[in-house]
């Protein structure tokens, strides 16, 4: 089996403003699923905050054997998750998935990339 049924990042943050040509080098959050299994996967998603309640859930489908890379900036039922917040995610999945956590930071010219697998728990 490979995967996990719940994941964690810790490490939210869409940065608020971007240089650049859109929507390439929109600045964002992405969330970055694997599902290696014969069936889909329904996910939700979990948004925590340091100032208020959670938002969500968000829910999406990982086709089976298929990845899916979603921007958080594009999550918007229940409500968008703002710019510039931290935030935390918990993703929970009724098929086990791999999720990985990718930024792309692109407030100044210079951009940076940043990519860290979640937490499986």
């Amino acid at each position: 089996m490979i995967g996990r049924n719940r994941w964690v990042i810790a490490d939210g943050w869409i940065p608020p403003t971007s240089t650049g040509p859109e929507p390439d080098m929109l600045s964002h959050d992405s969330v970055c699923m694997l599902n290696p299994n014969d069936a889909d996967a329904a996910v939700e998603l979990l948004v925590y905050f340091t100032d208020r309640e959670p938002a969500g859930p968000y829910r999406l489908t990982v086709p089976a054997r298929r990845a899916l890379h979603r921007r958080m900036n594009d999550l918007t039922d229940p409500e968008p998750i703002p710019r510039g917040v931290d935030y935390s995610v918990v993703i929970t999945a009724d098929q086990p998935i791999v999720v990985q956590h990718t930024r792309l930071d692109s407030r100044q010219p210079e951009n940076a990339l940043m990519s860290t697998i979640a937490y499986p728990t």
